[in-house]
């Protein structure tokens, strides 16, 4: 190992213990961090293959956003090739702009390189060309793509980088049109402006004279092909072309192009701009910043670069990663399927159209309609009706026709459908740019237009209301509206009966109208019933308003006193017009709400499941069918299971839990719970306890019910692999198990389990509920492995001499140690705290008994307070426990590294003073042999 070397690996330790603070990651620890386990893949789609592999498109479960890996076989490669591909990676490093590719991470698997790059869903400049289908683009259209390229490709020669590939395949475009320039295979770091490059490469088509020529070139090749793609934008055709590359240079370097710009159409700025674009002599060709500063674009430039900013802003782009050696898990073998059942359908119906690039990621539930958001970010819709009724709009494809199979809602196409909402006949939708388009009945005012588009909205509409005001989300009851901003503000319309759109009255209203949220409540999500609406606060509280009947929205409450009367134990509230705060709820934090028609259900920060309202089906799953005036927590069937997805419907209730089993109970007529007839589940019965359905374990990414209708996302992941990144070692591990056969009392792991790496071999997790997924993944035991970093510890035992200093002996050798002291007592902690935690847990159950032995019935004020302050209690203690215990090791390996590196710095002063006198010695050799 050289001196460059060992210098380099300690300047990387260096910056690693130095940018991390003590509460931050540790990737030389031989546990995996959250961070770390927090990185998964699933592979979507693959995009292109071309010599150098594949372009694949996979979904970060960490913050559900698509990435595009681009994979390269190393071992197909030759070594030019490959510090080729270590350039690209270099390069793009550097590039950041808002009309660049980005670049987010690389990896290895094996001898397969990956590049994680920013994933443009507007395919590229090439394909929206040959769209055109001869129709000339307009010319503001035309400017605006210029603007984009010019600032990309001035942005990348200011850096001094000469792209050397500029073409139309190489400029990709998401849905909103905007620009992102790729493919740095080819280019080449240029010290100055003034610099040559020698090398001829490029695509024919876009060379320029000089490459032709084989004479030097600079900067300004990039302008030439700038030119080319500006002339094709303007003509639809190529500037050059012939049946052989030689004629193609010689029509290159004698500038003669296939047609001329049509002057009638552009005005003479824009052309001439082209023709000084592909002079023959470079010299007279502008420079990127100097096509940005010509009239054309100049008038118009500031314009251009607020609308860049804010469609940059509203992509929904990956956190960039900085850990190296970070393991992350790849899904390779996965099934995800949506079915859906109800309304005469007792079994539940598989839907092939959802597979491939069209794959589910959203779903909902409407009373006469379905929709579905894929990963592409498309919306599909069709009916849910029986009989041949007409449609009124709710399905946008600008008819009145009742289609029975998915189909694309083309008058959104370009847009990126982020999530959708369904009412009882209308759908609402919110783009990655946050605004909001809506379609379907306006009976009510529900579309939000004031009626100025007729009774039946056919088709899209925008509303432009939220337009200065971006939508984070929105909610549809059968015939209101809610939507919440990134602003923080409530804004609702629709039928006001009850008070369900929480403006202190009962009017209905055809366009948004601003909620009066109480000053201390900031509200963190929206949640619309039938006819009410929940409300959820970023500390779990809950409001609502709107009708109370059954108490549906936990309202009603207990009444004590010195004497109570009869008929007098409960205040019962019929309705709320204002938002008002749901006092049986106060004392859990909530995640997440499901209202129904009659019922609620809810799920607390420690995934369980609450119900309150009717119980006339037993559609609250507490084992009867009798009236239950407070909110019953589900224990019972589920034995302590951690819900992650629930969601009502008329009369029954659908669950799903973090070890993949599906729950349905409640009225089971008409197929609402999707159990057949002769299985003993029809009409007449009706489960008043969760019980399971679908035979083998599935994962539910979504689900939804509404009215009988019901509709989930079912997911098996049936192979996966851990690979590292920002690595250039092997896969660590990959591991194949099929979901319908895992052991649960093996795949169910604790939080504070993975993040110390305590367990092996491959776990399941569901972490959809926290915008993850649950793909399987390795996780090898570090427990016999050294503290030393992977890298170098190969780099040392390949190393024929190391001198160490004398004073060494109290410094750690990795490689006689395999662990040290710090790196070994933490895990004795834990292993005391979790002795702790599981006699708390056997201890906690005989306290709650009284209280939840009855799944809810409530036994007593006084109980339930102290019962829930000593639980609530016992999880603050445990996980402060836990997080001091973190806190100890990560500060134990913080201080392990700065020895470490202190014994590597004497390492190399060694090395450098040996290396001082073998120069020496040679010099002295050299004059006696003179």
């Amino acid at each position: 190992m050289s001196l460059e070397e060992y210098e380099r690996h300690y300047a990387s330790l260096n910056s690693e213990s130095g940018c991390e603070s003590v509460s931050g990651r540790s990737s030389t620890s031989g546990a995996f961090s959250g961070e770390e386990e927090r990185l998964h893949y699933i592979p979507i789609r693959v995009l292109g293959k071309g010599s150098f592999g594949e372009a694949t498109l996979y979904r970060r479960t960490e913050d559900n956003s698509l990435v595009v890996w681009k994979e390269i076989d190393l071992n197909c490669l030759s070594d030019k090739k490959r510090r080729d591909v270590m350039n690209e990676i270099s390069i793009l490093s550097i590039l950041q702009h808002n009309n660049i590719i980005a670049y987010f991470n690389h990896f290895m698997d094996k001898n397969t390189l990956l590049i994680e790059l920013e994933y443009c869903n507007g395919g590229n400049l090439y394909e929206k060309i040959s769209q055109q289908k001869g129709v000339l683009f307009k010319e503001e259209v035309v400017v605006w793509y210029l603007y984009q390229i010019a600032a990309a490709v001035a942005h990348i020669h200011k850096a001094g980088v000469l792209h050397r590939d500029i073409k139309t395949l190489n400029i990709f475009l998401t849905k909103t049109n905007l620009i992102k320039l790729g493919d740095y295979g080819l280019a080449k770091k240029l010290d100055s402006e003034y610099s040559m490059a020698e090398t001829c490469v490029g695509t024919p088509y876009y060379m320029s004279p000089e490459l032709c020529q084989g004479v030097k070139y600079n900067f300004k090749s990039d302008i030439w092909a700038m030119g080319c793609v500006l002339f094709e934008m303007l003509t639809l055709t190529r500037t050059f072309d012939a049946t052989n590359p030689l004629n193609l240079c010689v029509k290159i370097v004698q500038g003669n192009w296939t047609m001329e710009i049509n002057s009638d159409v552009y005005t003479p700025d824009l052309i001439k701009m082209v023709y000084e674009c592909l002079d023959q002599d470079p010299e007279k060709r502008p420079t990127a910043e100097q096509i940005l500063e010509q009239p054309v674009i100049s008038r118009v430039r500031a314009e251009l670069e607020e609308r860049v900013a804010a469609l940059n802003s509203a992509i929904k782009k990956p956190k960039l990663t900085t850990v190296t050696e970070t393991a992350v898990a790849v899904v390779t073998t996965r099934s995800r399927e949506v079915y859906f059942w109800g309304g005469g359908k007792f079994t539940p119906q598989k839907l092939d159209m959802f597979k491939g690039g069209s794959i589910a990621q959203h779903v909902c539930a409407g009373e006469t309609h379905f929709a579905v958001v894929t990963v592409e970010k498309e919306l599909y819709t069709w009916a849910s009706v029986q009989g041949g009724a007409k449609m009124v709009g709710q399905l946008g494809h600008g008819d009145q026709a009742s289609y029975r199979q998915p189909r694309r809602v083309e008058r959104l196409q370009g847009k990126a459908i982020r999530q959708v909402s369904c009412g009882a006949d209308f759908t609402a939708c919110v783009t990655d740019e946050d605004q909001m388009y809506m379609f379907g009945s306006d009976y009510y005012g529900c579309v939000g237009v004031e009626n100025e588009m007729g009774m039946e909205v056919l088709e899209p509409v925008l509303l432009e209301f939220f337009q200065e005001r971006p939508v984070r989300r929105v909610s549809c009851g059968d015939n209101h509206v809610v939507a919440l901003t990134r602003a923080g503000d409530i804004y609702s319309w629709g039928c006001g009966e009850h008070g369900r759109l929480g403006l202190d009255c009962e009017d209905d209203f055809s366009s948004p109208m601003q909620v009066e949220v109480p000053k201390s409540a900031v509200i963190d999500s929206v949640y619309c019933g039938s006819d009410c609406t929940f409300f959820l606060t970023e500390f779990g509280k809950v409001l609502a308003c709107g009708s109370n009947d059954l108490n549906k929205l936990g309202l009603n409450q207990g009444i004590t006193g010195i004497k109570n009367h009869p008929g007098e134990g409960y205040q019962g509230i019929p309705y709320t017009t204002t938002l008002t705060l749901v006092k049986q709820l106060s004392r859990f934090k909530i995640q997440f709400i499901s209202p129904g028609k009659t019922h609620t259900a809810a799920i607390d920060a420690r995934g369980r499941l609450m119900t309150f309202g009717c119980n006339k089906f037993g559609q609250l799953g507490v084992k009867d069918f009798k009236k239950h005036q407070g909110v019953q927590i589900l224990m019972g069937a589920f034995g302590g299971k951690v819900i992650t997805k629930v969601s009502c419907g008329d009369g029954f209730t659908i669950a799903a839990t973090e070890d993949n089993q599906i729950f349905a109970w409640g009225n089971a007529g008409n197929g609402r719970l999707g159990m057949p007839a002769d299985k003993g589940f029809g009409s007449e019965v009706c489960p008043a306890l969760p019980r399971p359905i679908f035979g083998s374990l599935h994962h539910v990414p979504d689900l939804s019910c509404r009215g009988w209708h019901t509709i989930l996302i079912m997911e098996k992941v049936l192979n996966s692999k851990t690979i590292r990144s920002n690595s250039s070692g092997l896969s660590i591990a990959s591991g194949q198990c099929s979901t319908s056969c895992v052991d649960l009392e093996t795949v169910s792991a604790t939080d504070s389990e993975l993040r110390e790496g305590m367990l092996g071999g491959t776990v399941e997790a569901d972490m959809d509920g926290r915008g993850l997924e649950t793909p399987i993944f390795s996780m090898d035991s570090k427990t016999n492995e050294s503290s030393c970093p992977s890298w170098l510890q190969k780099e040392l035992l390949d190393a024929e001499f190391i001198p160490m200093p004398n004073d060494s002996q109290d410094s750690i050798d990795p490689l006689t140690k395999p662990y040290t002291e710090s790196a070994t007592l933490p895990y004795e902690e834990l292993d005391q705290l979790k002795a702790a935690a599981a006699a708390g847990k056997s201890l906690m159950p005989a306290a709650c008994v009284d209280y939840e032995r009855m799944n809810g019935v409530e036994t007593g004020r006084s109980e339930q307070s102290c019962c829930g302050a000593s639980i609530e209690l016992a999880n603050l203690r445990e996980t402060v426990n836990r997080q001091e215990a973190q806190i100890q090791l990560l500060e134990k390996q913080f201080n392990d590294q700065l020895k470490e590196n202190e014994r590597l710095w004497r390492a190399i002063q060694s090395l450098r003073a040996d290396a001082g006198l073998q120069d020496i010695s040679q010099n002295h050799r050299s004059a006696l042999q003179e």
